[in-house]
């Protein structure tokens, strides 16, 4: 099938190059540009295409601004551009709380330089997400009036003021029943793992949110992200929560009520005293930060005192680390389909016959709590 796909920049050589390289693809077809977000909106009622590229930072209206508006009144897989910087990082956060399905690097030398690399990359993406769960989509927050003031250059790229705590508790309005596994009973658990990539950012939030700050176990995050994004997103996470979020650093002490993201890059596994070690991404691996990895030194580390959640994300990473902590009979959980945005992950959990339980996202926190509480 043809993915039609509505390309919005206000740079006309990115517009012509991202338009180019996707209808490079025989099954991708570029129905429409637009110049900022107003058009977007515009276009994406005109046009309904099953994907749409958005910058950020544009006249008229901001991406983000304009993701918001689209969300509300035609739901439709975002794949965001962004800059490999924190201020960029935090940008992204903001448009995938507004409900962007995924990003990408806004790099220009690398369209000149690896442009095969690039064409792969972003039509691989684009392809992906138009298969997301659409139903997870009308999570994205309220917008701001239509009408949008005078565009200025202290606000291009950010959203229209909300609470800062409202996209974590947005219900998802899934068709699908919420939960599909007995509540879990009580075990004290040393740690919890939770794996994911694409729709994770979100997801997590919506997770952690729901902890208490006394929460007994000590906590690991593996999320798909480039290096540039972690720290960024840890500390996002640790404003919005009780507990405590930062980004791991090779020594630090696993402890009740921490939360440790790993690192953008870079590989995270934990020894038997509960001590973390930060590797280098090894290039012959695909995720860097790998959920395999740290399930698999957690499995060695922790035996069956583990409990593992595999949240939303392409591809079926966390399936063999999840393996190795189910032989050591440790519990693993995996997001059910009607509340991911990609059931790629957790679908290779259910399908292996991994999962000691499926339940819906926003009924995670508050198992989490029951079986460790």
């Amino acid at each position: 099938m043809v993915v039609k796909v509505l390309v919005v920049d206000d740079s006309g050589f990115f517009r012509r190059r991202v338009s180019e390289i996707l209808s490079s693809d025989s099954n991708i077809q570029v129905v429409g540009t637009a110049t900022n977000g107003k058009e977007a909106i515009d276009q994406a009622l005109a046009l309904k295409p099953d994907v749409i590229t958005m910058d950020y930072e544009m006249p008229m209206m901001d991406g983000i601004t304009a993701v918001r508006h689209i969300m509300q009144r035609c739901p439709t897989p975002v794949l965001m551009f962004s800059s490999l910087t924190h201020e960029g990082a935090r940008v992204t956060l903001d448009a995938l709380d507004a409900g962007a399905v995924d990003f990408l690097p806004k790099n220009f030398e690398d369209i000149s330089r690896n442009p095969e690399k690039v064409k792969q990359m972003l039509c691989e993406k684009v392809h992906s997400i138009s298969r997301s769960n659409r139903r997870s989509l009308f999570s994205a927050p309220a917008p701001a009036p239509v009408t949008p003031p005078p565009a200025a250059p202290s606000t291009f790229g950010r959203p229209a003021p909300a609470p800062v705590a409202r996209p974590a508790v947005a219900p998802v309005r899934a068709a699908a029943p919420t939960t599909h596994s007995p509540a879990p009973k009580r075990k004290a658990y040393k740690l919890v793992a939770i794996g994911t990539s694409t729709g994770g950012p979100v997801a997590l939030q919506r997770v952690l949110t729901q902890l208490p700050a006394n929460f007994p176990a000590p906590i690991v995050l593996i999320q798909h992200m480039p290096a540039a994004f972690t720290k960024a997103f840890a500390e996002r996470l640790d404003k919005l929560c009780r507990i405590s979020v930062k980004e791991a650093e090779d020594g630090d002490i696993l402890r009740p009520g921490l939360a440790l993201l790993a690192p953008g890059g870079k590989q995270m596994m934990i020894d038997g005293r509960g001590a973390i070690k930060i590797l280098p991404g090894d290039e012959r691996l695909n995720y860097k930060p790998c959920v395999d990895i740290t399930f698999g030194s957690a499995a060695k580390s922790y035996g069956d005192k583990v409990l593992a959640v595999v949240l939303t994300g392409m591809g079926a990473d966390g399936r063999e680390g999840a393996r190795l902590l189910k032989q050591g009979g440790s519990a693993i959980w995996a997001q059910d389909e009607a509340s991911c945005v990609i059931y790629g992950m957790p679908m290779a959990i259910v399908k292996a016959d991994l999962a000691d339980a499926v339940y819906s996202l926003d009924d995670i926190g508050k198992h989490l709590v029951e079986a460790c509480l």
